[in-house]
């Protein structure tokens, strides 16, 4: 489907959706819980479907309702399973250790770019600590033999949810487990999500004192918070004159993407930023930099291993909209300029799309955008917003 955006102001309030990052958690640890728990979570998406799809494999009874979910959690762990991850990189890292934490003879099924996305260190280190990992097909691996407790090392620097699955394998492990980090770790707040979905099922988390243990102990009922990496589509929108407000974000969340909020003020002069710890708004704080005076975003290096390769396709969605801009492979400058009508190719990736419709609202003709469905990823509900705050688009099916 693709989307053709006439320029158009946008104004009123949304409501951010849920945080598919702590969705992803909550499930999980709600799984292996002692008893059932209320997850809500109002608003869905593909990623999390996906997580919610392979806890159900491994044993689990997920039911969605309005509200969210209810979570049964699994009574028998089966020896083998089969886990479609769709395009979730969440999904697939975090799955993986908690198979092999579990001894489930488990076959993964990728889709999109997902097989391209890299899992060393991990590989490496579950098959240090147990496991055998192959590939069957070019969209599908194998994880086979279980994880020992013991010392884990892994480097920081490449993927947070690898950080992640390890914690829930680890928490699962009978026997006690030290897990250190090797050199910088990037997105560490996404890691401190994880210590706080953990800590709720009554799970401590000290990295050189993990004691496994099942089931974990549920707090009953938990509420999944706003999200500020989507909700930061519409915060940008705001910054570029639109009368938009976004409600339902808590300001004191461990989300690291709630540093839109701070960032956004700074970019009404030329700034330098960190991309290390937020790489999901990269893109839509590219777009803001471009309408004002220009900015450089440094540590951006693991934005070419997501969906896209997103310092590739933030070029050119600039580029298309009228923007120079210059990149090396592991920063971005942005220089400032007017945004024009034109053509771009999302890339299916969900935070391109996002990305250049908040952008349309200010261009100086129609904006068309290629694979514009690809937002049910992260945000099924990113044009229904976009329409009630006034913006004028057409579908196009392809």
């Amino acid at each position: 489907m693709d989307i053709l955006l006439h320029p158009q102001k946008l104004s009123g309030t949304i409501c951010a959706i849920n945080s598919k990052s702590q969705a992803h958690r909550i499930l999980i640890c709600a799984a292996f819980a002692d008893q059932p728990t209320s997850v809500i979570c109002p608003q869905t998406n593909d990623d999390i479907e996906a997580t919610a799809e392979c806890l159900r494999a491994l044993g689990a009874c997920i039911d969605r309702n309005a509200e969210g979910y209810t979570v049964i959690p699994v009574k028998k762990i089966p020896k083998t399973a089969e886990l479609f991850c769709k395009e979730s990189g969440s999904t697939l890292r975090f799955m993986l250790p908690i198979a092999g934490a579990l001894g489930v003879d488990t076959v993964f099924h990728l889709e999109g770019r997902l097989p391209q996305r890299p899992l060393s260190p991990l590989w490496e280190v579950m098959e240090e600590h147990g496991c055998n990992l192959t590939w069957i097909t070019n969209t599908s691996l194998r994880c086979t033999g279980r994880l020992t407790a013991g010392n884990y090392s892994i480097r920081g620097n490449v993927s947070s949810q690898f950080i992640t699955g390890l914690l829930f394998a680890l928490s699962m492990v009978s026997g006690k487990s030290h897990l250190t980090i090797l050199g910088n770790l990037e997105s560490a707040p996404y890691v401190e999500m994880t210590r706080e979905a953990l800590n709720l099922f009554g799970v401590e988390t000290q990295m050189d004192s993990l004691c496994g243990r099942l089931p974990f102990s549920t707090p009953g009922s938990v509420v999944v918070e706003g999200d500020w990496s989507n909700g930061a589509f519409f915060l940008a929108a705001a910054a570029l004159g639109n009368s938009v407000s976004v409600k339902n974000l808590n300001p004191d969340s461990v989300q690291g993407d709630r540093k839109i909020a701070s960032l956004l003020p700074c970019l009404a002069d030329y700034a330098k930023i960190d991309g290390a710890d937020i790489p999901d708004l990269i893109p839509i704080l590219s777009v803001v930099a471009a309408a004002s005076k220009g900015a450089i975003f440094t540590n951006i290096a693991r934005l070419r291993l997501k969906e896209s390769d997103r310092v590739a396709t933030v070029c050119a969605m600039l580029q298309q909209l009228g923007i120079h801009t210059e990149a090396t492979e592991n920063s971005l400058k942005v220089f400032p300029g007017k945004f024009h009508g034109c053509t771009i190719d999302s890339a299916s990736d969900h935070r391109i799309a996002m990305a250049a419709a908040i952008a349309s609202t200010i261009a100086d003709g129609p904006v068309k955008i290629l694979h514009g469905e690809c937002v049910k990823k992260s945000y099924p509900g990113f044009w229904d917003d976009f329409k009630k705050l006034g913006g004028h688009y057409e579908q196009y099916l392809r």
